[in-house]
């Protein structure tokens, strides 16, 4: 299943994947179809990428695919214990469409349902790496949320709490949460990037004049890297609380732009940022240099 997301210089946002029950597979057949998150393994030795076709493994220079169910996830998210994700079953599964809101501890191979089964599919959800937090935003009403707008979770969705919004201009097109503050959120927009410090209620604004497609706080919750495209892709850190930014090189990029940001729990010089084109690269030393490990879906 496909999903678009639109974007000011054509680009797609692509569906999230699957993960396949079948043993790790040779990287030639390991294809990023579609792609709705990036995250590394709590040791820093795997990069996981989920794909319309399987969430594929990056480790030790080769690509994989992980064990689990054929489902469609849809705004996944890592923290140091668990993947969170919504999205929609794999065919013939027998599970009710959408997730609602999911949670994997063992990599992806077994899920638990967490509520708004039937009822929900959130494309837009992110999580504090430290403090199994999540936040979502949604488009419609369901039977836990009464109306659109930015929610969270502190105990995997036994309850839900409305943000207030204010001071955020436009609906959210992507989240990132503080690492070991859950009170911290960023939401990036069409008009900026903007931060609240109380949960969502109150916004003030970071940064002006570009629409912001990827939003990622550091792991110490220091730097919050962000992407945007204005005459051209661009990628930038910024002291959040200090106020300094700095423009990160990228590599080159026709009609593209970064899509997903994350970080090395084990290594924090080393990043990787997965483009709208299905582009993924790696960066060790903060930007300064960078790999292509997937060009346009297929795996190097």
């Amino acid at each position: 299943m496909s999903h678009k997301k639109n974007k000011p210089f054509g680009l797609i946002v692509l569906s999230l994947g699957v993960c396949l029950a079948l043993p790790a597979s040779a990287a030639s057949s390991v294809t990023l179809t579609h792609v709705h998150g990036l995250s590394y393994s709590a040791d820093g030795k795997q990069i996981f990428v989920p794909s319309h076709h399987g969430i594929a493994v990056y480790s030790g220079g080769k690509w994989s695919k992980a064990a689990g169910p054929e489902h469609d996830y849809m705004g996944f998210s890592s923290t140091k214990q668990f993947f969170y994700s919504s999205g929609h079953p794999a065919p013939d599964s027998g599970l009710v469409n959408p997730f609602g809101l999911i949670k994997s501890g063992d990599g992806g191979r077994t899920w638990q349902k967490l509520g708004l089964e039937g009822e929900a599919d959130f494309h837009l959800l992110a999580t504090s790496y430290g403090t199994n937090a999540v936040y979502v935003f949604t488009h419609a009403p369901n039977s836990r949320m009464s109306k659109p707008g930015i929610y969270s979770t502190v105990n995997d969705g036994f309850s839900w709490k409305r943000a207030e919004g204010k001071g955020l201009e436009g609906s959210p097109l992507n989240l990132a949460v503080h690492p070991s503050n859950n009170r911290i959120v960023a939401a990036g927009t069409k008009t900026g990037l903007f931060l609240s410090t109380d949960g969502g209620d109150n916004f003030k604004r970071l940064a002006s004049g570009e629409q912001i497609l990827a939003a990622f706080f550091d792991l110490d919750g220091k730097q919050l890297w962000f992407s945007s495209y204005g005459s051209k892709p661009a990628l930038t850190r910024l002291d959040w609380s200090g106020g300094k930014k700095t423009v990160i090189d990228l590599p080159p990029l026709t009609q593209d732009a970064v899509a997903y940001i994350a970080q090395n729990p084990a290594n924090r010089n080393e990043y990787a940022v997965a483009t709208f084109e299905r582009n993924v690269y790696l960066t060790k030393d903060q930007g300064k240099t960078w790999t292509q490990i997937a060009n346009q879906g297929q795996t190097l």
